[in-house]
């Protein structure tokens, strides 16, 4: 493996595009209202216009930049790309390295409100035993990585960057998960690199239809599963084949408008969120705006969207089997939801299998004490 170089790094937006990205939420050309009720056609005018209106008036970048700036944040030069790295260490002796990664339309913004409680359990009413030193790093072309200027980088590339990123930081084993396509990133190190894997923990899961009918009539339940894969399907991935058809056509748009920025960005949170297309029921306004503001302020709407480009053909196509122990959280709204015996016909080595009773695709953002909740129960059988 070739070395991996670190250096500190510190979050400092410069003033003039905070400036100019008020200046141009100042002069967005909006649409029509759409003629469909609600959310039907996608996320309402007057609800875009509000959260830009805050955006441009009242919102305050730098109380989330200081949050980053509080934490351990390194550039890693992994297979020669740049990598932005939180890497929070816990005070027990006894703590186990878990490596976290993010998905789209997320960032590591994810995990602060988790940091503190999966690293510092005592500290958050919790059991020493239940410690992780914490590695959270941006997906290539996310935040502040570097943008790849060549192809290949999909998730077995990434995944084998993971590891030497975990191995550099000193840790030979490790813990892994995630949501969206952090959860697909952990398939990838379940299957190709099991060996430096001690488990995983999965919130979104990805199981073979076929695999479930072979094991005779599905359940009620489990019909119900289908049905919401089948509706993902039919009515919910137009972003995804947008972003893995034609990302350079879509991120002129997105990288030249905040307020198209936004509305791409929450109309997933409001339609992935359990909240009933409220997504502020469960995620407050400042905090949707610190990821959208992310996204805007590094210009990485185009080169976010090249994953899909690069694997999300092969993620519909794969179910081949973790060869690691797993735990799977099935939480209720997000994307797709599998049985325990679905699950196993994917992960054979099931450790635990819960179904919280709250919470959406991006679980950590909405619940993040049952997300802790989770990740500790699930991992604790693997210690």
């Amino acid at each position: 493996m070739a070395t991996v170089a670190f250096r500190p790094f510190t979050v400092d937006v410069p003033e003039a595009d905070l400036q100019d990205l008020r200046d141009r939420l100042a002069r967005t050309r909006w649409p029509e209202a759409a003629p469909a009720a609600g959310w039907d056609q996608g996320v309402p005018l007057a609800y875009v216009q509000e959260v830009c209106e805050h955006w441009r008036t009242s919102y305050d970048w730098r109380v989330v930049e200081g949050r980053l700036n509080a934490l351990d944040q390194q550039i890693a030069t992994v297979d020669g790309l740049d990598v932005h790295v939180l890497h929070v260490r816990s005070p027990e002796p006894t703590a186990r390295p878990l490596l976290l990664t993010h998905g789209w339309p997320g960032s590591v913004l994810e995990f602060l409100d988790v940091l503190g409680p999966l690293t510092d359990p005592v500290a958050h009413g919790g059991d020493a035993a239940d410690a992780f030193h914490v590695v959270a790093p941006s997906l290539p072309g996310y935040g502040f990585s570097a943008r790849p200027d060549e192809t290949g980088w999909g998730l077995e590339r990434i995944a084998s960057a993971w590891v030497e990123l975990m191995h550099a930081l000193g840790y030979e084993r490790f813990f892994a998960g995630g949501g969206d396509w952090g959860s697909l990133l952990t398939h990838t190190l379940g299957i190709h690199h099991a060996e430096h894997l001690d488990g995983v923990h999965l919130t979104l899961g990805v199981c073979s239809p076929e695999a479930l009918m072979a094991l005779g009539d599905p359940t009620e339940d489990e019909q119900r599963q289908i049905g919401k894969l089948q509706a993902y399907v039919a009515d919910e991935n137009g972003y995804a084949q947008q972003q893995a058809t034609r990302p350079q056509t879509l991120g002129y748009g997105l990288t030249d408008s905040p307020a198209g920025q936004a509305a791409w960005i929450l109309e997933k949170f409001g339609a992935w969120t359990d909240s009933g297309h409220d997504p502020e029921s469960v995620i407050a306004r400042d905090a949707l705006l610190d990821n959208v503001s992310l996204y805007w302020l590094t210009a990485t709407a185009t080169s976010s969207a090249r994953l899909y480009w690069q694997s999300f053909g092969g993620v519909l196509a794969s179910f081949e089997s973790l060869a690691c122990p797993v735990g799977y959280s099935v939480f209720p709204e997000d994307l797709f939801e599998f049985s325990e015996r679905w699950a196993r016909t994917r992960y054979p080595d099931l450790r635990y299998y819960a179904r919280p009773a709250r919470g959406g695709h991006f679980a950590s953002l909405e619940q993040p004490e049952l997300f802790v909740d989770e990740v500790r129960a699930a991992l604790r059988p693997m210690r």
